[in-house]
C-alpha cells in the first residue's frame, strides 16, 4: 500500500505540472471580476487639467481677500465656463469668471468661490451676469483640482494578477481604455461517477441518490473565475468512464475533475482508466476527510480525482483545486483566512491523520470559541452548510482537548 502524501507535498506536486494558460482581450464593460494579464500604465494625467470642484466664480483670490457680506468685493464677469466647453482663454486681471463643477480653470484664474458665496445663488439657469458680489474671501488653490493630483501620466496604476473590481473598471474608463488583457478563464470539466447518482429533476428511486457533487464543485469553480464544462454522470463501467473522459478531451479543458470512483472498490474504474490512458502521481493524502485524492494526467490533460463523498469532494477542492485556480490565472498562493479559537468541546484524529471539523465560530466575550456543527460524518452535507469554519487538527496530533486553542479556516465573511 503506497504511503499516504503530505497535503503540502500534493499540493506543491499538483502546481508543479500546470500548464500556463494565455490571455484574451476584454472589453472593460465584462471585465469585472476577470484577472489582469497585463500591467496597467497610464496614458494621461488624471484629473487631465485643472479644473473647478464647485459651481461658482473662478477668480484670483488676492482679488477678494477682504469680501464680506457686509462690504462685498465686486468683479465684472468676463466669460462663462461650462464643462466639456473646451479650453477656456485666459481670465483678464481683476474679473471672475462663471464655471461649473468639472469644468476647465482657465490660466490666470487660482481659486473658485462657492456660489453660496456670492449674490447669484439661487439664480441657475439665468443669463450670465455682468457683475458678481463676492461675500466671503477664498484661499488660492481653494475648490480646484490640479492636474494630476489623482495619478500622473506614465504611473503603473494596476498590476497584472489583479481581480478587477468596479472601482477598476471606472479607472480604466476614465483613463480611456475600451478593452484590456485578461487571463483566459480555465477551462474545468466536471464529472461525478456511480450508477447511483441522478439529475436534479429526476424522480428518486430506491438506493439512488441525487448527484449534487457536481454543483458543488461547479459553483466553487466558478466563484473562483473558471469556466466549467459539466460532463455529468460516468457510470460504473469501463466503458461509461473511457467515454466521458474522452469527451472531456475533445473539449480541451485546463483539467478534468471528477468526484468518486478513485479509491479502491471494484466498481471504481476512474483511476484505472487513468492509469491505463496516462499516469498518475498519487492518489492517497494524509487528510480526513478526502484520503482517496487521485492526480496525474489523462492523454496529457491534467487530472484530479476527488473522493465522492459530499463533504471530503468539498474540502478537497478547497485545498488542492482552488489553489490550482490561482496558478492558472497567474495569481500568487493565497494563504486561507485562519484564525485561532478556544474549543468547546475535543477533537480527535485517531491516526494522526491532518482532519478538517466542521465548525460553528462565535464571540463569548472577547474570545473566539469554536463548537462541532452537527455530525461530522463525510457524507453530511447539512453540516457543512451550518458551519462557517474548518478547524483543524495537524498531522501527527491525534487529540486537541475541550479549553486548548484550535485553529479554523473560514468560511464566509461573517465569520468570528
Amino acid at each position: 500500500m503506497s504511503e499516504l502524501l503530505a497535503i503540502e507535498t500534493a499540493q506543491q506536486r499538483i502546481l508543479a505540472a500546470l500548464r500556463p494558460i494565455g490571455s484574451e482581450p476584454c472589453r472593460v464593460e465584462d471585465c469585472a471580476g476577470r484577472v489582469l494579464a497585463e500591467d496597467i500604465t497610464s496614458p494621461l494625467a488624471l484629473p487631465p487639467f485643472d479644473n473647478s470642484s464647485m459651481d461658482g466664480f473662478c477668480l484670483r483670490a488676492a482679488d477678494i481677500a477682504a469680501a464680506s457680506t457686509a462690504a462685498p468685493v465686486v468683479l465684472p464677469v468676463s466669460a462663462d465656463i461650462p464643462a466639456g466647453a473646451g479650453l477656456p482663454a485666459p481670465l483678464p486681471a481683476g474679473s471672475a469668471a462663471r464655471i461649473l463643477t468639472g469644468a476647465p480653470l482657465p490660466p490666470g484664474a487660482d481659486a473658485v468661490l462657492p456660489v453660496e458665496n456670492t449674490d447669484q445663488y439661487g439664480k441657475a439657469g439665468q443669463a450670465l451676469p455682468q457683475t458678481v458680489a463676492c461675500l466671503a474671501p477664498v484661499k488660492a488653490g481653494e475648490n480646484v483640482r490640479r492636474k494630476g493630483e489623482d495619478l500622473q501620466q506614465g504611473q503603473r496604476v494596476l498590476k497584472k494578477g489583479r481581480t478587477l473590481q468596479a472601482q477598476d473598471v471606472g479607472l480604466l474608463v476614465a483613463l480611456g481604455f475600451a478593452q484590456v488583457a485578461v487571463m483566459r478563464r480555465p477551462r474545468i470539466a466536471v464529472f461525478s461517477s456511480g450508477d447511483e447518482l441522478l439529475t436534479p429533476g429526476q424522480p428518486l428511486a430506491p438506493g439512488k441518490i441525487y448527484d449534487s457533487n457536481r454543483y458543488v464543485l461547479g459553483a466553487l469553480l466558478q466563484d473562483a473565475g473558471a469556466e466549467v464544462l459539466q460532463l455529468g454522470i460516468a457510470q460504473d463501467t469501463r466503458a461509461s468512464v473511457e467515454a466521458l473522459l474522452q469527451n472531456a478531451v475533445a473539449q480541451a479543458p485546463d483539467l478534468i475533475l471528477s468526484s468518486a470512483g478513485v479509491s479502491v472498490g471494484v466498481y471504481d474504474f476512474v483511476r484505472q482508466v487513468l492509469e491505463e490512458n496516462g499516469a498518475l502521481d498519487f492518489w492517497r493524502v494524509n487528510m480526513r476527510p478526502g484520503k482517496p485524492v487521485a492526480f496525474g494526467q489523462y492523454q496529457g490533460i491534467p487530472f484530479l480525482g476527488l473522493p465522492g463523498n459530499p463533504v471530503s469532494a468539498y474540502i478537497g477542492c478547497l485545498v488542492f483545486v482552488l489553489p490550482l485556480l490561482r496558478a492558472l490565472l497567474g495569481q500568487p498562493a493565497a494563504a486561507p483566512r485562519k484564525v485561532q479559537a478556544t474549543l468547546q468541546e475535543p477533537l480527535q484524529s485517531p491516526d494522526g491523520r491532518e482532519s478538517f471539523y466542521r465548525g460553528i465560530l462565535t464571540r463569548s466575550g472577547e474570545q473566539t470559541v469554536a463548537r462541532l456543527a452537527g455530525h461530522q460524518g463525510s457524507g453530511n452535507l447539512f453540516s457543512l452548510v451550518q458551519a462557517n469554519a474548518l478547524l483543524i487538527v495537524p498531522a501527527g496530533v491525534k487529540t486537541i482537548a475541550a479549553g486548548e486553542s484550535v485553529t479554523a479556516w473560514l468560511l464566509d465573511e461573517e465569520s468570528a
